[in-house]
């Protein structure tokens, strides 16, 4: 589905809900979520990231149809919140060490399983703080990188960077 094969949303509704009003809000998020949905079965290369993708962009919705100039272009600012979350996804899916990739590992295959998570913390707590603060929000909290940079007053750049030092210092530690 491209932009302009989704259906038109009521005009009024999304001024309502750009204005505020938290009813409208609530139904253009009913209304919404089927396309979301769909579209994100279709830009995503894995169906749990379909659906995580769907709640993020249900969350930017609520959080940020205030914002949205031009109210035409609601489901075309919509597709491309969806496009960009299953991107994401994708790029932390061949970024990221699984623990399932690490249990292939002859040494960590034959570490019972409290012990992995031990050392795991432990390489947590090895980080620098301002790392460790990140890696925690990111992957226990599972915080977006926006609400990280918004909880910390950082940029996007700044929590970026931290976080690829930070999981590469995880990694280092749990090398040794």
């Amino acid at each position: 589905m491209t932009p302009s094969e989704s259906r038109p949303y009521d005009l009024e509704l999304l001024e309502s809900a750009r204005a505020g009003d938290r009813d409208a809000i609530l139904s253009l998020l009913t209304l919404a979520q089927p396309d979301i949905r769909r579209y994100a079965r279709g830009s995503c290369q894995v169906r749990e990231d379909a659906d995580e993708a769907v709640q993020e962009a249900l969350l930017v919705l609520y959080r940020r149809v205030g914002t949205l100039r031009v109210l035409t272009s609601f489901s075309g600012w919509l597709l491309a919140i969806v496009r960009r979350e299953c991107r994401r996804l994708a790029r932390l899916s061949f970024g990221w060490v699984h623990l399932d990739a690490v249990e292939n590992e002859e040494r960590f295959a034959k570490m019972p399983m409290d012990e992995l998570r031990m050392d795991l913390t432990n390489s947590i707590q090895s980080l620098p703080e301002n790392y460790r603060e990140i890696v925690l929000l990111r992957d226990i909290e599972i915080l977006t990188i926006d609400a990280i940079c918004e909880r910390l007053s950082l940029t996007r750049e700044t929590v970026k960077a931290r976080l690829h030092r930070a999981r590469k210092l995880m990694r280092e530690y749990l090398r040794e």
